[in-house]
């Protein structure tokens, strides 16, 4: 997912004219050879590269791989109409890219050091999507995704946050399901098979600690004696698109049927990059969307109620007394939307803090009503700060209701919310919203061509750790393509032998299928004996607990409080778990639950190692911190005194101390712990690279040698 977007909303595609391409080609998992682990005959699929995931970047390494002429590619889908790229965007969905028209100066290195300078950002990986991010959205232009040009050819932009040019582009709230739908096609003309319903279980090693293979469990076979719900993959490389782990968390933006898979690789060995790093904002949570733009440039209404809707307060102006400062405020999240620390004292981000307040402090619900004016019936723009009132007065929306000005200024935002499930009228009824989880911006560790610390394991898209502290608003789109690009490439050229032959991955596989059997057996009889299903309960507890203690408002105690659960939950998961052994479900979420906890065990982990290591607040998260400062209305000469808000909110900034680090997270077994142990490295960010760039050279290197790998 990327971040929005200023401006009105270009429409775009509608949904309907998105749907998933029907000439899929589906891999039948069936019509494979067995080979027999105890009492399983467990069907292997023998590829080169097999793609896990089906969102934009899994598709792009697919049909990358297939036209640098590795044809031999298979992809594996947990449920292909599922996503953030397919079933999530925004007011105005970004696409971040080189600036591609006008009289404005910029360079494939310009770029490069606006990605690094987001800080924590290996230099390498900025000047990759720097150099690439022409290549890639040009050819999504190609496969046919409406990104809109003048009348004589150039590709228009618009400044996002954190951009110095107008690097933006945009098809409207669906670009990333645009993205797909055309790479899908692609694929598919392609002929590249997909494995649908397979639930990631854990990734296969070879002797040599190189990647082997891949277990899923099966989601559309009902276990019993006559069929195995297990599937392997016997391949050389696996690009791994499963996108962030957004599993972990309660309150989050992610579509539902977005999990995430990244604890199976760190089971596996493989490294995590900025775990800390994750980003929040505001978002409606029925349907999840984030209510930017538009949407907080009108100036609805905020509102909180009791848990039963009761007791309706209009909470902001009990901080902000200041009627045009309050207004002004809530224009500017939207195109500051995601949460900023440094915005959190006296500028927009403060609303943030004070959704928080309401419904995690207070445990009431939050709502944005755009039938009426904040604090009067008339709206009174004269009060406005200018910079909000110009822009208002250019839209020509001086007037009105919230949902007058919404629809005066962007129509299609008032009816994405008609359209949805479930349906929300704006002119009806308010919009229940929260600060949600929205996206990752650290990772699995990649390195400039996105492979891991494990040789044949690549992480793409928001699965792999490529960002730093800050990003541009769509800079994660265009990564998604970079990585894949970059993956594909480097397979294609350095990782073209065959998988290791049957025998040697039957020993590598051997100890894979038996833990991920044995785990289900105890489970199943676990609840033969009267235990309940729990497999539901525990999702929900750790994300309940990962939202409260670890979200964007975080202290070292609140951090080692949900460690010590988690770390109880894991330690005992094999003891703990009971599932229904007749439902499909129960068994998947047995692994899913799995997965989740040790990516939230590694995440908290790397959270507390961030405090250890002296970090304070940044980015879209605030440590408390006692020798800190509490938020204020006012700035400068008209500074205020601190607002009287709970201590919980007193921070300090990094002041970007840390920006030139990066933290590394490595996970391993421990004989005397059973939930593993997590280590932590912090080195030096990776410089961006400056080679000989004289044509002569690089082409002879080019012509010889390939000059890359």
């Amino acid at each position: 997912m990327t971040t929005p977007l200023d401006g009105d909303a270009n429409p775009g595609l509608e949904p309907a004219h998105l749907e998933k391409a029907d000439q899929v080609v589906f891999g039948d998992p069936d019509a494979a050879p067995t080979i027999r682990f105890g009492e399983h005959e467990i069907p292997v699929v023998v590829a080169n590269t097999v793609v896990v995931g089906t969102g934009s970047a899994g598709y792009c390494a697919a049909d990358r791989l297939w036209e640098f002429g590795q044809t031999d590619v298979v992809m594996v889908a947990d449920k292909i109409n599922a996503g953030s790229s397919r079933n999530a965007g925004s007011d105005k969905q970004t696409y971040y890219k080189l600036t591609l028209s006008g009289g404005d100066d910029d360079s494939v290195h310009e770029m490069a050091h606006t990605l690094f300078s987001g800080g924590a950002m290996d230099g390498d990986n900025a000047l990759a999507e720097a150099a690439l991010s022409a290549r890639g959205f040009l050819r999504l232009c190609d496969l046919g995704v409406p990104f809109p040009q003048n009348r004589y050819g150039e590709f228009i932009g618009y400044k996002t946050d954190h951009d110095p040019r107008r690097r933006a582009t945009s098809v409207g709230p669906y670009t990333s399901r645009s993205m797909v739908a055309q790479l899908e096609k692609k694929v598919a003309r392609n002929g590249t098979p997909v494995y649908d319903e397979c639930r990631v279980v854990d990734l296969i090693r070879g002797a040599d600690g190189e990647i082997a293979g891949l277990l899923v469990f099966r989601t559309d076979v009902r276990p019993g004696p006559d069929q195995s719900p297990y599937l392997l993959f016997r391949c050389t490389n696996i690009v791994y698109a499963t996108g962030g782990p957004a599993g972990i968390y309660a309150t989050r933006v992610f579509p539902n049927g977005q999990w995430g898979a990244s604890g199976a690789a760190y089971r596996a060995g493989v490294h995590g990059k900025n775990l800390t790093e994750w980003q929040f904002g505001l978002a409606s949570i029925k349907p999840r969307w984030n209510v930017s733009g538009t949407y907080m440039q009108v100036i609805p209404r905020f509102v909180s109620t009791d848990a039963d809707g009761n007791d309706e307060r209009e909470f902001l102006t009990e901080t902000i007394g200041d009627y045009g400062r309050m207004m002004s405020l809530v224009f500017l999240k939207g195109y500051q939307w995601p949460f900023d620390i440094r915005k959190a004292r006296d500028g927009s981000s403060l609303i943030d803090l004070l959704v928080y307040q309401e419904t995690v402090l207070r445990g009431r619900r939050v709502f944005l009503d755009f039938r009426s004016n904040p604090v009067q019936p008339e709206f009174d723009p004269s009060a406005l700060a200018p910079e909000a009132y110009e822009y208002l007065d250019r839209a020509g929306v001086l007037f009105g209701t919230p949902i007058e000005r919404l629809r005066r200024m962007n129509e299609p935002a008032y009816q994405f919310y008609l359209g949805k499930n479930p349906y929300v009228d704006l002119e009806k009824e308010m919009l229940e919203v929260d600060v949600c989880a929205q996206h990752n911006n650290g990772g699995l560790l990649v390195d400039a061509w996105w492979q891991s610390n494990v040789p044949g394991f690549f992480p793409v898209g928001e699965a792999g750790g490529a960002h730093g502290v800050y990003r541009p608003g769509g800079a994660a789109l265009n990564s998604g393509q970079v990585g894949a690009t970059r993956a594909a490439r480097y397979v294609s050229a350095a990782r073209t032998d065959d998988p290791i032959d049957e025998s040697a991955f039957t020993q590598a596989a051997a100890p894979v299928v038996s833990d991920a059997v044995e785990l289900v057996a105890r489970a199943t009889e676990r609840a033969a004996s009267g235990s309940p299903d729990n497999t539901g309960d525990l999702l929900s507890d750790v994300q309940a607990l990962m939202s409260e203690k670890a979200g964007p408002v975080r202290s070292a105690g609140s951090i080692d409080e949900a460690l010590a659960q988690v770390h109880e939950w894991l330690a005992g998961y094999g003891d703990l778990v009971s599932a229904d052994g007749g439902s499909r479900r129960s068994i998947n979420r047995t692994f899913l639950v799995r997965d989740i906890l040790v990516t939230a065990y590694v995440y908290l982990s790397a959270m507390k190692d961030y405090v250890t290591h002296g970090g304070r607040s940044r980015g879209s998260v605030l440590y408390t911190d006692p020798s800190g400062d509490l938020p204020q209305v006012g700035y400068g000469d008209n500074a205020e005194e601190p607002l009287d808000l709970p201590e919980i909110f007193r921070f300090a900034l990094d002041g970007g101390a840390l920006d030139g680090e990066v933290q590394e997270a490595a996970y391993a077994a421990d004989a005397d712990d059973p939930a593993g142990r997590p280590a932590f490295t912090w080195r030096p960010v990776r410089p961006i690279p400056a080679d000989d760039d004289f044509f002569e050279n690089v082409w002879r290197d080019f012509r010889e040698h390939g000059n890359v790998y």
